[in-house]
């Protein structure tokens, strides 16, 4: 990809300023800080609206969304032929800044799953009948995606997925069930890795299909989180007919569109930090809290706050390092895996330090201010730690692909799954039950 001019950033950066002038409002409130005290009273990640309120703000998502493929923002990376602008990453992130300073509808349902991970796997891996009949879909907001790949037995390690797919014809028949998986209760479609050949070993008899939600045989179940949210499913697959042309990739080659999905995943989750749950872990609101609480003169709890501000920082410049190398033409480096690493730690330690300030009062209604507020983030944020692969998975990646360390001992990449002695099993053949820890979302 070639460097960026300046002046070609600065023609776009006035075209998107026309597009938004004439689409939205600008915030009255933009670049300033969440302040102790005022604003709305909630401080969550994950969504913990009732369905009612849930599904409207999926529409209201839709329709936003829609105005912005109109307007020749939708899809700026991608391919013109598909509705996209055939833009640098640069540009994507520039059109971000610059939305930011607006008030429009959050394009969470779509973007971090559909439009993030979903949309480029099926562009580099789906056939042409399928890239004509969904990518323009999706990215025009009339199609919502999902990811189908978690189970019960196989969350961290992926590759022990269970669910089957068997050849019938020019079809396969899909069974099995998929766990934690978002948005599914809004997705049109799934991509699902399924079991082709229990024979192979376990990287090497995977296959990815694009599954019609609303298919006989798929039942979507809400899942309660302990923040009081829905926001996750599992999804069962009875008998789930799906043509074969929309098998993504090579028959028992779904471990490599797999890679696709996940790198795209890591890269969205790690670049989140201008969210509100991230300001609310910010120095000035959280310094706000202490002032609130009379805590501001305490030095264990200054040093405390310092640490953890300088952690974001390094945390903001590793990001600002990504976007430099893509201005300058450069590949995506493993920034994006340090950066999803040490936003969900800094978004941990800040809901764990404000709870301490804040004390017992997190935990029931009282009506004050900012106070029950915290229960929702504090509850939420284990989810990081796990979801777009595990603390643990991540760093043993950056270990290996960066380091280049030897890869753990242990596993096999050689033996039939078949005879793999796998979680939530007794020995071959014989299944228990139990949930397995969950390394990616979906």
């Amino acid at each position: 990809m070639p460097p960026e001019s300046s002046n070609a950033i600065d023609a776009f950066v006035a075209e998107v300023r026309e597009f938004l002038g004439a689409s939205a409002t600008r915030r009255t409130d933009h670049g300033a800080e969440i302040e102790w005290g005022r604003g709305e009273d909630r401080i969550t990640y994950f969504s913990e609206d009732p369905p009612e309120v849930d599904a409207a703000k999926a529409a209201a998502a839709q329709a936003w969304q829609r105005t912005r493929y109109e307007g020749g923002f939708g899809w700026i990376t991608g391919p013109p032929e598909y509705g996209g602008r055939g833009l640098s990453s640069v540009h994507d992130l520039v059109y971000d800044g610059i939305e930011a300073e607006y008030d429009v509808p959050d394009t969470g349902v779509l973007s971090l799953i559909g439009l993030g991970m979903i949309g480029p796997t099926i562009l580099a891996h789906g056939r042409q009948q399928v890239k004509d009949r969904y990518l323009r879909a999706m990215y025009r907001g009339d199609v919502i995606a999902c990811q189908l790949f978690s189970e019960p037995a196989a969350g961290s390690d992926l590759a022990s997925l269970e669910t089957r797919a068997v050849r019938d014809r020019d079809a396969w028949v899909l069974s099995g069930q998929k766990v934690w998986t978002s948005v599914a209760h809004h997705a049109q479609i799934g991509l699902a890795l399924c079991r082709t050949n229990p024979d192979a070993p376990k990287h090497k008899g995977i296959t990815a299909f694009l599954v019609d939600m609303s298919a006989p045989g798929v039942d979507v179940r809400p899942l309660r989180q302990m923040s009081g949210g829905a926001e996750f499913n599992e999804v069962f697959l009875t008998d789930v007919r799906v043509a074969d042309d929309h098998r993504l990739g090579e028959v028992d080659g779904g471990w490599r569109v797999a890679l696709t999905t996940l790198m795209n995943e890591r890269a969205s989750v790690g670049g989140e930090g201008a969210g509100p749950a991230a300001r609310a872990v910010s120095l000035p609101f959280l310094a706000a809290l202490l002032r609130a609480n009379g805590r501001l003169d305490d030095p264990a709890a200054r040093r405390r706050l310092a640490e953890l501000h300088a952690d974001q920082a390094a945390t903001e410049y590793l990001n600002r390092q990504a976007v430099r190398r893509l201005r300058a033409g450069g590949q995506p480096g493993p920034e994006a895996s340090v950066s999803k690493l040490m936003y969900a730690q800094n978004l941990t330690r800040g809901a764990h330090f404000a709870a301490e300030i804040v004390g017992p009062r997190l935990i029931a209604d009282t009506g004050e201010w900012g106070t029950y507020a915290w229960n929702e983030l504090l509850l939420s944020t284990p989810a990081l730690r796990i979801l777009g692969g595990t603390e643990e998975i991540m760093k043993n990646i950056l270990a290996e692909r960066v380091l280049g360390l030897p890869k753990e001992p242990g596993i096999d990449t050689t033996s039939p799954f078949r005879e793999l002695r796998r979680s939530g099993q007794r020995r071959s053949g014989q299944r228990r039950s139990g949930h397995g820890r969950s390394g990616v979302t979906g």
